[in-house]
């Protein structure tokens, strides 16, 4: 079959390989879409990172070394179900929630899967990926999706991202309707977060540089006010938005330590402000001028944790739309040139897609 795989930086091939075979307690399934995420296109121009695996050194639960197939924002088609599994069927539209666990560290042991001591990611850490013609899942990470379009199904892995890091900052519900919340960046993430927060009746202030996505946050309903921080002052058109009282609380979606403070920095006394993007440089935090005094929290999370399920009926449901987020399809075959090089060059870019049995 054909697959897109990662044997190092800037070094992806579309491979002829062999098809996975279903194994009892699993899933095969047809990928049909998979989206393209930032990991992805940091795997591909900086090399390989945890949690894939290096030339050398085998993921702990996959047991695989590069090259891994890649892809773990994806829908599909189911084409075969073990003998031993129930509620599935072939042809049933469905989407992975792409993780691998030990299952077996204290973390899976209270149910918190998400944070595994070994955990990985398939389409990253092995196990396949959604850029193949075939996958084999076991059935636990497989989710239903009914009438969703397979297109706009596979943005639902970063969507339950944005959405797990909002119940991590307890505002995955209907009881801070009316509050405001203000968003660092509007990539995927950001942007996906803020329908989320909409949607939950929370008015949402966007800060982006990219004249393209704030944009695409106004088009799309998901930003009440959009602002330019390189040339607005933030914190003045907060103010003015909340007649003085400051966001109650603030999504970092960047990476960017600035931004982490400009967002403290526009929050009230006893707000929240939770990190959804991975940082990799240390930040100087003045902790009792910015939390202790005002009684901020900033929290961080990772992944998802039974998020899946949520969003899929919130969209089944009509509190969300993700059709406006999918700027581009490519095949297989234009991953590396009009997919990755493109995310990096195009700020126009949000979602782009590989159309990986040719539906398009």
């Amino acid at each position: 079959m054909k697959a897109a795989r990662l044997y190092g930086k800037e070094d992806v091939r579309i491979d002829d390989i062999e098809e996975p075979q279903l194994q009892p307690g699993t899933v095969k399934i047809a990928p049909a879409y998979s989206g393209i995420c930032g990991s992805d296109v940091h795997l591909y121009f900086e090399g390989p990172f945890r949690p894939a695996p290096s030339e050398t050194t085998p993921h702990p639960v996959s047991g695989e070394t590069l090259p891994v197939v890649l892809g773990h924002e994806f829908s599909g088609v189911v084409e075969e179900v073990a003998a031993d599994v129930e509620g599935f069927e072939p042809g049933q539209p469905v989407v992975v929630e792409p993780l691998m666990v030990d299952g077996t560290c204290h973390a899976c042991q209270r149910g918190d899967y998400h944070l595994c001591d070994n955990m990985g990611f398939i389409g990253i850490s092995g196990r396949g990926g959604g850029i193949a013609e075939h996958i084999v899942v076991e059935k636990r990470w497989v989710h239903p999706i009914g009438d969703i379009p397979l297109d706009q199904a596979a943005l639902i892995e970063p969507l339950a991202v944005s959405h797990h890091s909002i119940a991590h900052a307890g505002f995955a519900n209907d009881d801070h309707a009316g509050e405001v919340a203000v968003i660092g960046g509007a990539g995927p993430i950001g942007l996906l977060a803020a329908a989320v927060l909409k949607a939950y009746g929370v008015k949402v202030i966007i800060s982006e540089p990219s004249q393209a996505r704030r944009e695409k946050a106004l088009e799309t309903g998901v930003a009440d006010l959009s602002v330019d921080p390189m040339n607005e002052d933030l914190a003045e058109k907060v103010r003015q938005f909340t007649d003085g009282a400051m966001a109650d609380v603030a999504f970092e979606c960047t990476s960017v330590p600035a931004v982490l403070q400009q967002l403290i920095d526009v929050t009230r006394p006893g707000a929240h402000i939770e990190i959804i993007a991975l940082h990799n440089r240390n930040f100087e935090l003045d902790i009792v001028g910015d939390l202790t005094m005002p009684e901020r929290s900033i929290g961080s999370s990772v992944g998802y944790n039974n998020d899946h399920p949520q969003v899929i009926k919130m969209i089944q449901d009509g509190r969300l739309d993700l059709a406006p987020y999918i700027t581009s399809r490519i095949p297989m075959d234009d991953l590396v040139e009009k997919g990755y090089t493109a995310l990096k060059e195009d700020p126009t870019e949000v979602k782009i897609l590989i159309d990986v049995q040719g539906r398009s």
